[in-house]
């Protein structure tokens, strides 16, 4: 975890492998969070690729991913129930997310809080 967005910024802490945290703004390819479950306590920055993400939908046969950040755009598949998914960005509350090679947006509802990620 860095004091900024930028591998320029001073080294801060370090978060565990598989905590959760929440993510309370974003910046290019860099995310500030807060709210570790467990290590550093604290908010800082982290690079994008160092996180990950679970889906919900526990119970369903899965949740839809979109090419934008709006339900009324167009699907781009459904990814299974608690499924790890490659973080890749967050805008609001949407998570941008690649799964088995394809990219799209994730709604809040649709992501795990109990994942190594959440976004917010």
């Amino acid at each position: 975890m860095r004091s900024g967005a930028s591998t320029n910024n001073t080294i801060i802490g370090q978060i565990p492998i598989k905590e959760t945290v929440q993510i309370i703004s974003a910046a290019g390819n860099w995310v500030q969070i807060t709210n570790a479950s467990d290590g550093f306590k604290g908010t800082g920055w982290v690079s994008v690729p160092k996180l990950g993400l679970t889906t919900r939908g526990y119970g369903t046969n899965g949740v839809n991913f979109y090419v934008n950040t709006s339900q009324q755009s167009q699907k781009v598949g459904r990814i299974p129930a608690n499924t790890a998914v490659k973080l890749l960005g967050c805008q609001g509350d949407w998570a941008q997310v690649e799964y088995q090679g394809v990219k799209g947006w994730l709604t809040r509802k649709d992501q795990c809080g109990a994942a190594l990620t959440s976004c917010s």
